[in-house]
């Protein structure tokens, strides 16, 4: 059984190849089971996706294959409050990712 973690911590080009990647992983059945954590700046890229990608994060938000973003960043970033009216979880990153390697998730980071 592959289970694979997607570690989105880049908020430019590379936060959108993930993105694709992820949701065309998720959409193509890839994995056995998938997940996604955001950290650091790629939650500020967040906030501002619009288009096809917010359509993306929507769908992979309601299929419950995004974990969180970190609650810590959001915080520093003052963004705490976007992230949760987008229906995101906040929780501290670290645990997360810990959480998911400790369970046999291999860690993809972007």
């Amino acid at each position: 059984m592959t289970k694979t973690l997607f570690l989105i911590m880049s908020d430019d080009v590379k936060f959108d190849l993930a993105m694709r990647m992820a949701y065309n992983s998720y959409k193509s059945k890839r994995f056995d089971d998938m997940k996604i954590i955001y950290f650091g700046p790629s939650q500020k890229r967040l906030v501002q996706l619009e288009g096809e990608l917010k359509d993306m994060f929507q769908e992979l938000l309601q299929n419950k294959v995004i974990d969180s973003a970190c609650i810590g960043v959001a915080q520093n970033m003052n963004i705490k409050p976007h992230l949760e009216n987008m229906g995101i979880s906040l929780m501290p990153a670290g645990e997360r990712v810990g959480y998911y390697v400790n369970q046999g998730y291999e860690v993809i980071t972007f």
